[in-house]
């Protein structure tokens, strides 16, 4: 492995000068509308049209899943802020991974880009993809199930795709953002609309009585958090892309406290639309609810809101996959993972390695036949590691108070969070325990045995340099620097 941050790999051939290679570093492209379009185009993808159902499921009330829904925003918002801290105290790229490194020590940072980049990201990408592909198909087989193989083949042409823009420019990615971003907010005001407008008619019978039956108990409400959260993910995705904005120090903070309100405000009204055009029961029944919205209100029109979810789960994995990367390719920068991939493209100045390889294991994840479950058990993982991060913050804020710090949040909302983060580990596994949670803390801690030889010892096979050199070559890609 070689020292983080250095530029030391040999020069490119093929008429690439040893110039071209010297100080090779990502451009900071990202200003502040495209911050926001990455983190609210990201949070928004398939979760408010599905998943509202599931949270009045656990909940039990339509009064206590729209609180459910404005305590995941509120979450999801003290979150954020919390890594606005640490993103403008360690202007690096990374998010989770490049916090602990620098707070806690490498080992956890390793787990938590072994878990990552293996299997927690790559899934995500795929469970996006394949939403997107459901959406697309099924408008050609109206009368019947989709085939699977022509779900399957759609989800990996999407992740191919998005692999070739990601890969060609990153003005190309956050312009396709900022597009698909404007679409999905579009088809969210529609649907609001059309509740306000039912409401207005005095359709309110799906709020009465809004608190009755519900539920109380802790792995329920625990439960109908995560259903919450899973539409708030990508609140935290800024910050993987730190090294690519312009002003952090500015533009991270207002980014957070414009997108993630906005999101939880077209949340909340979203889902009083869904209890003003249907009753609990009617929801509760509905496979797709914004689809079942839709068929009541906009009758042969429906096919608006097909082709929003389809696009709003495209832009989704995009920002997932633009994220995805950049965590891949500065885990191999500090050493954690092969070399190559923290190399970017001479010309290009993308990460095409650590896109390359996140692709194929995004591709991998398609073919099993449900590999949903694999997400759902690792899912607790991601507050697992919320929580160390936090935990990191508030060491900060104690142990170095020196710091500078461009921008900080009172004590308490890191507190908070970590509460938050504890609660939302133990829940599940309190609520419904099962065996597979103890498969999946093996698998994390299975990291351990690349890492000692690996990483610590710095092991690494003779033939691997060769390896290298060839696909630096290949993909005429090289070392890179770190952007001040």
């Amino acid at each position: 492995m070689k020292n983080k941050g250095q530029a030391d790999g040999p020069p490119l051939s093929d008429g690439i000068s040893r110039k071209e290679t010297e100080n090779v570093c990502l451009k900071r492209e990202l200003g502040l509308p495209s911050a926001v379009s990455l983190i609210a185009g990201t949070m928004i993808g398939s979760g408010i049209f599905m998943s509202p159902q599931w949270v009045l499921y656990h909940m039990g009330s339509p009064g206590a899943s729209l609180l459910i829904w404005a305590s995941c925003g509120l979450l999801a918002m003290l979150g954020a802020l919390s890594y606005a801290e640490l993103g403008t105290v360690i202007k690096e790229s990374g998010g989770e991974y490049i916090y602990i490194l620098r707070t806690i020590g490498p080992p956890l940072a390793f787990l938590l880009a072994y878990t990552s980049v293996i299997v927690v990201r790559p899934a995500g990408i795929a469970g996006i993809s394949l939403s997107f592909a459901e959406y697309v198909v099924a408008s050609f087989y109206p009368d019947c199930p989709s085939p699977t193989i022509a779900v399957k083949c759609t989800a990996a042409a999407c992740i191919l795709v998005l692999s070739i823009i990601n890969c060609l420019n990153v003005k190309l990615s956050t312009s396709i953002m900022n597009i698909f971003t404007t679409a999905k907010l579009l088809v969210l005001l529609l649907i609001i609309v059309g509740g306000m407008v039912l409401l207005a008619k005095g359709h309110t019978q799906g709020l009465q009585n809004a608190f009755d039956n519900t539920a109380t108990g802790f792995g329920p409400v625990g439960v109908a958090f995560y259903q919450g959260l899973w539409s708030y993910d990508g609140w935290n995705n800024l910050n993987y892309v730190t090294e690519e904005l312009k002003k952090p120090e500015v533009n991270l903070p207002r980014a957070v406290m414009i997108a993630i309100p906005l999101v939880t405000c077209l949340y909340l009204l979203v889902n009083v639309s869904y209890f003003a055009a249907m009753t609990p029961r009617e929801l509760l029944s509905s496979d797709a609810v914004a689809i079942s919205w839709g068929v009541k209100l906009l009758g042969t029109w429906t096919w608006i809101i097909s082709l929003g979810v389809a696009l709003s789960t495209f832009g989704s994995a995009n920002g997932t996959f633009f994220t995805g990367g950049r965590l891949c390719f500065v885990a191999a920068r500090e050493g954690h993972l092969p070399d190559v991939l923290s190399m970017a493209h001479v010309k290009r100045l993308t990460p095409a390695p650590a896109l390359i390889f996140t692709t194929a294991i995004s591709l991998i994840m398609i073919i099993p036949a449900d590999f949903s479950s694999i997400v759902n058990f690792f899912s607790f993982t991601a507050w697992l590691f919320y929580g160390i991060t936090i935990s990191g913050l508030l060491y900060m804020k104690i142990k170095r108070p020196d710091l500078p710090r461009p921008y900080k949040v009172p004590i308490v909302i890191p507190i908070i969070v970590l509460i938050a983060s504890v609660y939302l580990v133990l829940a599940p596994i309190i609520g419904s325990p099962q065996l597979e949670y103890l498969y999946v803390v093996l698998f994390i801690l299975s990291g351990l045995i690349v890492y000692i030889p690996v990483v610590h010892y710095k092991w690494s096979p003779k033939w691997f340099r060769s390896v290298t050199l060839q696909l630096q070559l290949l993909l005429q890609v090289v070392p890179t620097n770190k952007n001040d």
